[in-house]
């Protein structure tokens, strides 16, 4: 009996060396995130991984161990598992597979594969080849022929073909099988204790790429996928939610409703431009780089900029809904994938339509991508151009229509729609893979060299729009709004996803609508794109009661704050001393001012009260 076990020695053996090797290849490619890492943490992320890797092994075994017990009450002495040998092998392939999306997804969202990634993929299958068109071809490739060979060598040489039973009675058999199904059982929920697995048992250190690191690919991956249908259990609890709704209740509190006032009319056209990942990085006058936005930068000179704006997350549709409508981010969740809760969800474009603006949207895109369909049209745009409103001769670029096409057709459109009008355009090209119709300004050997030249060249777009428009008969009464849907870790490469500087974005009201003496103001007050609803419709005295995740960012009451998220994390930005916040560490990641302790506590306490009460919130729509 105890000899026919060898054979799940042996199995387990097998898959633990294959998550280890899985591991380092993981720690091996983001060596230069870890090369200032004490050596001794790395090699702890093996043993801080055995209990998820353990477990996932659990998983993989249960239909052998189940097919061995039903064996092992017969009176056979041989049995043939030559076929776990070909189970091993599908899974290897599988599990080869999502390694390298991985490996590839965590290099641009900061996060291991979930199943919003697989959603994504599955959904939009041309999109997600787009984004992943940027990744190392190369790299890609090795790594897993890598992983295929070792899981194949491994399968090979540690899988035996047959399983040898030993004559044994009918009650030692029954106690056996009870504790062989009962062991298993116990590594898949991770032992007796009361809190059964979860991620959190994977994070260890500090260094959050060690935790990722620790935290096993293919565990993650099925968690994810099995709770993302769960909306009804608020998983960021932290506090009495009374108190947690207090708590956001104050920070909207204002003692004056009023505003700033920097428009000529009440009622100018108003035409929003939401650039893809347009970073502060990539703006001089936020501090970023020269000559990569000549003309934004040339915008904060003549119109009213907002220096201290923070994305509310790290992805477009994200962007676009806290953009158009001031709601949160969700941390692991994001509301796009519910549409009938999306739509309880006020927009600017629906306050618009019931003030007597005519309302479009713009998109080079697929507008099925991401739900960003059902949002427009549930949201009272009047009139809806993606890429298949474009003549295919224009798609030229795996995402579709170029910015320059993209704004030209607004501007065409815009010639003949009756005033008041009010536009959003979303663009595209400067996302991955980071393609152009024209020469490469900055060169084209690598990312950083293509995303520069995309966002120049989305840049120049919008200075041949404005030239073009100052031509036209609306544009003196017209208010142009500038605003990126997220950061990026380009240019500089020496962003984690829990670093504000990650968030930060650039936010310009522009045009000849606004007041003379107002012009090439930069207001610095703390506030995220979510703004930008309250602060526009107070600009155009309607009232913005229902947008409640949004504040005037001109009222001069309203406080100075920005709260933003990712995967399971979430960062409160509170006059200018940031902490983020890892939801399943449970840990700090980032603090930039740790020696006041006080305002440490205060800014989380903040953070875990906003992103507990927008997931309620989200659960009640």
């Amino acid at each position: 009996m105890f000899k026919s076990l060898i054979f799940f020695a042996r199995y387990f053996l097998f898959w633990l060396l294959y998550f280890a090797v899985d591991r380092f290849i993981f720690m091996f490619i983001f060596h230069v995130k870890l090369r200032d890492i004490p050596l001794s943490e790395k090699f702890a992320a093996y043993y801080h991984a055995l209990r998820l890797d353990l477990s996932m092994t659990a998983y993989i075994a249960a239909i052998p161990v189940l097919v061995y017990t039903f064996w092992y009450f017969t009176n056979r002495e041989k049995i043939a598992f030559n076929w776990v040998r070909i189970y091993n092998g599908v899974l290897i392939v599988l599990f080869s597979f999502i390694s390298i999306i991985n490996f590839n997804i965590y290099r641009e969202w900061g996060s291991k594969v979930n199943a919003r990634a697989i959603e994504f993929a599955i959904r939009t299958p041309n999109e997600s080849l787009a984004s992943s068109a940027s990744s190392p071809i190369f790299l890609t490739l090795f790594v897993l022929l890598i992983l295929l060979a070792v899981g194949f060598y491994l399968n090979f040489i540690l899988i035996k073909r047959q399983i040898q039973f030993t004559k044994t009675p009918v009650w030692a058999k029954l106690i056996i099988a009870i504790l062989v199904l009962g062991f298993n059982f116990l590594l898949i929920r991770g032992g007796t204790a009361t809190a059964p697995n979860s991620q959190s048992m994977a994070f260890y250190s500090n260094y959050q790429i060690l935790n990722h690191a620790s935290l096993n690919t293919e565990w993650n991956l099925m968690s994810s996928i099995l709770a993302s249908g769960k909306v009804k259990k608020n998983p960021y609890i932290y506090l009495d939610q009374k108190q947690a709704d207090l708590e956001v209740s104050n920070l909207y509190h204002v003692e004056k409703d009023t505003t700033i006032s920097f428009l000529r009319t009440d009622k100018p056209n108003v035409v929003i431009f939401i650039l893809e990942s347009f970073t502060a990085d990539l703006v001089k006058s936020l501090g970023g780089e020269d000559g990569v936005t000549p003309i934004l930068d040339s915008l904060t000179k003549n119109g009213v900029s907002f220096s201290q704006i923070y994305s509310t997350g790290n992805r477009t549709d994200k962007g676009l809904i806290g953009s158009l409508t001031g709601f949160p981010t969700l941390g692991v969740g994001s509301i796009v994938k519910w549409p009938e809760k999306m739509q309880k969800i006020p927009a600017i474009s629906q306050k618009m339509h019931q003030n007597g603006y005519q309302t479009s949207f713009y998109y080079g895109g697929e507008s099925e991508f991401d739900n960003y369909k059902a949002f427009i049209l549930g949201h009272q745009y009047n009139k809806l151009t993606d890429r298949n409103t474009f003549d295919k001769k224009d798609m030229n670029s795996k995402w579709g229509a170029y910015d320059g096409l993209v704004f030209n057709r607004q501007l065409t459109d815009a010639n003949a729609t009756k005033q008041p009008f009010f536009s959003t355009i979303l663009s595209l090209t400067n996302h991955e893979p980071f393609e152009l119709p024209v020469n490469y300004k900055f060169g084209s050997a690598d990312n950083v060299q293509r995303f520069k030249s995309t966002a120049f060249y989305t840049d120049s777009c919008i200075g041949s729009y404005l030239s073009e428009a100052k031509k036209q008969p609306w544009y003196k009464n017209t208010l142009f709004i500038f605003v990126a849907d997220h950061g990026h870790t380009l240019p500089k490469m020496d962003h984690e996803i829990y670093e504000p500087q990650r968030y930060h974005i650039p936010m310009i009201f522009y045009g000849e609508v606004i007041k003379e003496n107002f012009r090439g103001q930069a207001f610095d007050k703390t506030g995220s794109q979510q703004d930008l609803a309250a602060t526009l419709l107070a600009q155009l005295k309607m009232k913005s009661t229902e947008f409640i995740w949004s504040k005037n960012l001109l009222n001069p009451y309203s406080k100075h704050f920005a709260y933003f998220s990712w995967d399971n994390g979430f960062g409160f930005i509170d006059n200018g001393h940031t902490v983020t916040f890892d939801n399943v560490g449970k840990s700090v990641l980032y603090n930039s001012n740790p020696e006041n302790a006080k305002q440490t506590n205060a800014i989380l306490n903040s953070g875990k009260s906003y992103i507990q009460s927008a997931y309620q919130y989200f659960i009640n729509l």
